[in-house]
């Protein structure tokens, strides 16, 4: 079985070098062997496993929840139970976050209604909300 340098490995991944030398320094990548040049050589599988965190990555799972998720996935008494609270867990955080931006954006638009364009500076009622720490009339979002 032919062994990956990082560039091979990286490339076949879609990752840069880097990367994969991140990978391997927080232990997401077992350390590889290395070459009697000292270089890096990389089993095959490591290309799944680069793949893997780049898609759960790409779902908004913390590099800390993906050490996570591939413990259970060589763990054989894992249950995809298990997998699935974390799932639904991660849905819950993506909610939580667009319920704030909506509310963000909410309050970005009401203070934008009243902005006047003819008005001077120094009357910007989004600056003025901004300086006031204050949010917008009608708006019931505080510190989100």
């Amino acid at each position: 079985m032919r062994r990956l340098s990082v560039g091979e490995l990286a490339k076949k991944a879609g990752v840069g070098a880097q990367t994969i030398r991140y990978y391997e320094r927080i232990e997401l990548l077992a350390p590889a062997p290395r070459s009697p040049g000292g270089h890096r050589q990389y089993p095959p599988a490591e290309v799944a496993r680069v793949r893997f965190i780049k898609q759960a990555q790409s779902l908004g799972f913390s590099l800390e929840e993906i050490r996570g998720l591939l413990r259970l996935r060589t763990d054989p008494a894992s249950t995809c139970a298990q997998v699935k609270a974390r799932a639904q867990e991660k849905i819950a955080a993506i909610e939580a976050k667009i319920a704030g931006l909506e509310a963000m954006r909410s309050a970005l638009a009401a203070l934008a209604r009243q902005c006047r364009p003819g008005d001077p500076i120094s009357a910007c009622p989004i600056l003025d909300a901004m300086q006031g720490g204050q949010a917008p009339p009608g708006d019931e979002s505080h510190d989100k």
